[in-house]
């Protein structure tokens, strides 16, 4: 009977070394899993100590963000010093402005300079704009975020104008006159001068303001850590760094759980409470946001046709460089600088398409062409992937015209629903594998300081992009037109021969 006994004590014995054996070999894998499962797993402890699984992205700590910006080549430091002199804004003299000496828009007004002169397409139209403050009185500084364009909303049409900042509460805007017929000229105020240097604030101190987050698993237990650009130090990160782009991304690490557990990538929320109460005045929807300055006199002018017109190349400029590079006209949009062909018919579109394989890559943007695309195309039919809804990958295939079209969005920062750490990539990651293409990334950098832009692929877009129908133009300091709409969501897409 003892023996029995003996037996079933030495089995239990060898069964529980048996499972803590298991148990460690688990967590010894799971700690020391290849560097292909995630993009750069590896996390930095406190104490300025990287173990990393790859050189490729190398950071160093610094007080806010816990690193230091990427070594940047020759021509990506002459790339960085250009986009951010581009953007240098008017800063309003030193000390606080009281609300009351901020920009109102309701004071001010814009006139069009010699309004009742003849004026024909091609001529320039010029408006100055004059600014004051709560008081009515004239302000003495420069520095207003303005939007400025024309319009005629029978013929559809719109165009931006230049906006040029005097410095002294004074705005010059410029347009060329691009169609004939009676054009109105309309002018907002988008921001203050003393919300931008709010928002400037905000931008370089309080990058987490839009937060991130993303969780861990392994078997049964979870831990969800903050995820974002910059995070403070203090406690150990992993450090998701793209290696290809250098684009920095971390988390908090997990208590229990190594990085290379992480699953998904998920928007976490909006900081409150960050604006004091003198700052909230500067932010009012209906009293200094997205405002309209009126004119004090005529706001619009009659512009006679130029003789033996073909309105068909209306507008066009030979320089690549003019401004406004392209305008709206009968709903369509019109291109100054280059020859634009339009698809307007579905049977266009699909012999433009027709054998080929399309990929789409970016956010909500691009997400819609990819929607557009599918319920234009009569033969294109999306396949179900069992995808999230607004996340992807999604993909519409016309087996009768061989067209094979996807779309997968690209990586932090983005705010989408939870998309899972495998869709996490870059997109510029999958585009390398397309020798010959070229890209255009911008991923809601616009939360971020801005010195995080230029490895991350930033090229020069089109000068000016307007949405909508009649475009507008933001102000810059010196010349707003250097660079109208930089901040706009950014896309890629590219195609390539379909394998037969």
């Amino acid at each position: 009977m003892w023996r029995d006994s003996f037996r079933l004590q030495l089995f239990c014995l060898l069964m529980a070394v048996l499972a803590v054996v298991v148990l460690v070999h688990n967590f010894f894998q799971l700690e020391h899993l290849d560097d292909d499962t995630v993009s750069g797993s590896n996390w930095i402890t406190e104490n300025n100590v990287q173990h990393s699984l790859s050189q490729t992205a190398k950071t160093t700590r610094k007080p806010y963000c816990g690193y230091t910006e990427q070594t940047l080549s020759k021509r990506e430091q002459v790339e960085q010093e250009s986009l951010l002199a581009a953007i240098q804004w008017p800063k309003p003299p030193d000390g606080k402005i009281p609300f009351a000496q901020s920009t109102d828009p309701t004071h001010s007004d814009f006139v069009i300079v010699k309004p009742s002169r003849f004026f024909k397409v091609g001529d320039q139209l010029e408006v100055l704009v004059r600014m004051k403050d709560f008081q009515g009185k004239p302000k003495q500084y420069g520095g207003d975020y303005l939007q400025a364009r024309i319009h005629s909303p029978g013929l559809k049409a719109g165009a931006a104008g230049r906006i040029v900042d005097c410095h002294n509460g004074l705005y010059k805007v410029f347009f060329t006159l691009l169609w004939p017929g009676e054009v109105k000229v309309s002018v907002s105020l988008v921001h203050p001068s003393e919300a931008i240097q709010v928002l400037l604030r905000l931008r370089e101190e309080r990058p987490d303001r839009v937060y991130f987050k993303s969780s861990f698993k392994s078997g049964r237990y979870s831990e969800t850590t903050e995820c974002n650009v910059c995070l403070p130090a203090g406690l150990p990160v992993c450090n998701f760094t793209d290696l290809y782009t250098g684009e920095p991304w971390f988390c908090y690490k997990p208590r229990k759980l190594s990085c290379a557990s992480r699953i998904n990538h998920a928007k976490g929320g909006y900081l409150k409470g960050l604006l004091t109460q003198e700052e909230s005045l500067f932010f009012q929807s209906d009293v200094n946001i997205k405002r309209p300055i009126l004119s004090s006199g005529p706001d619009s002018v009659i512009v006679k046709p130029k003789a033996f017109t073909d309105s068909s190349s209306m507008g066009r400029a030979e320089d690549p460089t003019a401004s406004p590079s392209g305008y709206y006209y009968e709903d369509q949009w019109r291109s100054r600088t280059h020859w634009i062909h339009n698809f307007n018919k579905s049977d266009d579109i699909t012999e433009c398409l027709q054998g080929k394989v399309i990929h789409l890559f970016g956010d909500s943007t691009i997400r819609q062409w990819f929607e557009y695309l599918t319920a234009f195309v009569p033969d294109l039919v999306e396949f179900n992937l069992g995808s999230p809804k607004n996340v992807g990958p999604f993909m519409s295939v016309d087996l009768k015209h061989n067209i094979l079209l996807k779309f997968r969005c690209h990586g932090p920062p983005i705010r989408f629903s939870t998309v899972f750490s495998s869709e996490l990539r870059l997109h510029r990651q999958r585009a390398q594998q397309h020798r010959g293409w070229q890209e255009h990334r911008h991923c809601h950098h616009h939360l971020v300081p801005l010195q995080h832009l230029p490895r991350g692929g930033v090229h020069p877009p089109p000068q000016e992009h307007p949405q909508g129908r009649s475009a507008a133009a933001g102000p810059q300091p010196q010349d707003h037109d250097r660079h109208q709409n930089r901040q706009r969501a950014g896309a890629w897409a590219g195609s390539e021969p379909l394998q037969q």
